[in-house]
């Protein structure tokens, strides 16, 4: 099996900007799924493992995860014009089409169809995040706490929100700290490689 290729990153704001909005305009519910094909496999700008880390800290902070997610990238590669340049293709297309479909679904929301059709699109949606969150299981292998720990931190996580209904307010900082502490821990252990 062939080593990952290294991740190269994008030539210009312009092209974080039209990357972005092509993002948006086709993270209709599962965006999970769509930003991982398009930013590691496709336009190869993170290799897997980065996009593990850069989503994991996206959903810490604040916000929408795939905007702070672009806003990540495009700080790391055009400081704050990159950043701003990112966030303006995830927002800008996207508004005109929300307010488009407002207008509309306004006409049409108390239709049977129209509800039916909604419900159809949310399991599509789940199933959507699930794929991408098994195609990004591979990544654990490089992952200092080891590919059992981020399972059980999975399962503890799916747990807590699932079935006991715990506020993510309250998961986040828990599971989020103890899984900091256990891959501080681990990474103190490890052996240090030869320096480069």
């Amino acid at each position: 099996m062939s080593a990952e290729p290294s991740a190269q990153g994008p030539g210009s704001c312009r092209e974080l900007f039209l990357a972005f909005t092509w993002l948006a305009l086709q993270g209709f519910g599962g965006v999970l799924a769509v930003v991982q094909r398009e930013l590691v496999d496709r336009r190869r700008w993170l290799t897997r493992e980065q996009f593990v880390d850069d989503w994991a800290m996206a959903q810490l902070m604040p916000g929408p995860n795939v905007v702070n997610l672009s806003m990540t990238i495009g700080d790391r590669h055009f400081g704050p014009r990159g950043a701003l340049a990112a966030l303006a293709g995830m927002l800008a297309a996207p508004l005109l089409v929300v307010l488009l479909v407002a207008i509309l679904w306004s006409q049409v929301a108390a239709h049977p169809l129209a509800q039916g059709a909604l419900r159809g699109m949310g399991a599509v949606s789940a199933g959507l995040v699930m794929g991408a969150g098994l195609r990004l299981m591979g990544a654990l292998k490089t992952n200092p706490m080891g590919p059992a720990a981020c399972g059980l931190l999975a399962l503890t996580s799916f747990v807590m929100v699932a079935w006991l209904r715990w506020p993510l307010m309250v998961v986040l900082p828990v599971l989020g700290l103890a899984a900091c502490s256990s891959a501080w821990w681990r990474l103190g252990r490890m052996p240090e490689g030869p320096a480069s």
